[in-house]
């Protein structure tokens, strides 16, 4: 499945994904997501030929032309599961700061992009299983993408900072 971001985004690409003679990262416009199961989330983005590129893996992208270099494994926990999914940027967390944990590194500081959540599969029909996927811009200018066991939000009006561990959704709540 294909979708179109919440609002599009400029950030840098590296080049050594997308050109056969690489030259760092280079300008872009991230718009879209593509979702296939068993593969890496693929970020859609248009060049400053006007050359649109499909399938960029996370770890390909930048905010800051000086990021340091990031592993896939550092933007991405876990492969798409699910080829159908929505994209949303919820109002309450647009913007908000947060701390997230991604693999090789302790708990890094970013900012909520928009959320990720797939359905129609089985992993998803099942509450134990079922998560949110958060997109962050980190502070060391790269993407990670996080389910929610893995962020924190600061929002100084209410959340006081910690994190207790909470237990895993184990039930189908049902009316009748």
């Amino acid at each position: 499945m294909i979708q179109s971001l919440p609002r599009h985004l400029y950030v840098f690409v590296d080049s050594e994904l997308i050109y056969q003679h690489p030259c760092g990262l280079v300008p872009c416009v991230w718009f879209g997501l593509v979702g296939v199961p068993g593969r890496a989330w693929g970020l859609n983005i248009m060049l400053e030929s006007g050359a649109v590129y499909r399938n960029i893996p996370p770890h390909g992208i930048a905010f800051t032309q000086k990021a340091a270099r990031w592993k896939l494994k550092q933007a991405q926990h876990w492969d798409c599961y699910s080829e159908t999914f929505q994209l949303h940027e919820y109002d309450y967390l647009a913007g908000l700061r947060c701390r997230v944990n991604v693999a090789g590194s302790d708990w890094l500081r970013g900012r909520y992009l928009f959320t990720l959540f797939p359905y129609g599969d089985g992993f998803s029909a099942e509450p134990e299983q079922a998560k949110e996927h958060k997109f962050v811009q980190l502070d060391n200018g790269r993407l990670a993408i996080v389910p929610t066991n893995k962020i924190v939000f600061s929002d100084s009006s209410f959340a006081v900072p910690g994190f207790q561990k909470l237990k895993t959704q184990k039930n189908v709540w049902r009316v009748e």
